[in-house]
């Protein structure tokens, strides 16, 4: 993994963490997945691209789907 990879893992994953502790506190699905889904993201995706693409939909995500 290089700089920017890692770089952008740890800020999708700092705001995973945030994501998932509001969704479990609230009980709402949409944003404890996408926070697991940003916390899980940067373990599997090397690519600077797709960990970006991968990290902007799963921001947005809960806005779009409220539930």
């Amino acid at each position: 993994m290089d700089g920017p990879t890692l770089l952008w893992g740890l800020l999708f994953s700092s705001i995973g963490v945030g994501y998932f502790v509001y969704g479990r506190k609230q009980r709402k699905l949409m944003p404890f997945v996408s926070g697991v889904g940003l916390i899980l993201a940067p373990m599997f995706v090397y690519e600077v691209g797709w960990l970006l693409g991968l990290g902007a939909a799963l921001l947005v995500l809960p806005l779009l789907i409220k539930n």
